[in-house]
């Protein structure tokens, strides 16, 4: 088992009710995801919206996939109990609005799960190489900026941590990818 999955597992294995995913790709996180949610995709690419339908349909999930980026997501206010975030906040264009787009959409208590890869803390080597790298990774790579401070951009957009682990996975050339995952809550 990966350390992806180990982690993914942690995190969604307790999710109920309605549960948004952001940014759902092609389905990766249907097998983690307890059988009693309601899951909602949101895929803003129209080749991977198809894939997703059909992932949800192979999972038993409903085929509920929202056409929308995460800066504007198309339900009400406080509607989910849930929203999910795997390796998307790199690729957003606007992070604090889709920050905020998340807060809005979760019910008051309600909890933001995510997996992302971040910047390396300032003054390192390797944060030194995603800023060089970045220009070329949102070009190549579907809007990634590896240099994004996240954490940070939680915390700013007025959640409170349940949990923050803070990790690095091994990467080419002795380098390694800083990570964070945890849980987060709407404080009001």
């Amino acid at each position: 088992m990966s350390w992806q999955s180990n982690r993914k597992r942690r995190l969604l294995a307790d999710l109920a009710g309605t549960v948004l995913e952001i940014g759902a790709g092609r389905g990766a996180n249907f097998g983690y995801l307890p059988s009693g949610v309601r899951w909602l995709g949101l895929e803003p690419h129209r080749r991977r919206r198809a894939s997703l339908i059909a992932a949800a349909s192979r999972h038993g999930r409903g085929a509920e996939v929202l056409a929308a980026p995460a800066e504007a997501i198309p339900l009400p206010d406080a509607s989910c109990d849930a929203v999910v975030s795997t390796i998307v906040l790199c690729s957003v264009r606007d992070q604090d609005a889709a920050l905020a787009e998340v807060r809005r959409v979760l019910r008051p208590g309600g909890r933001f799960v995510f997996l992302e890869h971040v910047a390396a803390p300032r003054g390192t080597w390797t944060r030194r190489l995603q800023r060089c790298w970045a220009p070329v990774s949102r070009r190549v790579d579907s809007g990634c900026d590896p240099a994004r401070d996240t954490a940070a951009a939680i915390e700013r957009s007025g959640f409170a941590w349940r949990e923050l682990e803070l990790f690095e996975q091994p990467f080419a050339f002795g380098l390694s990818v800083p990570f964070i995952a945890g849980r987060a809550f709407t404080a009001s």
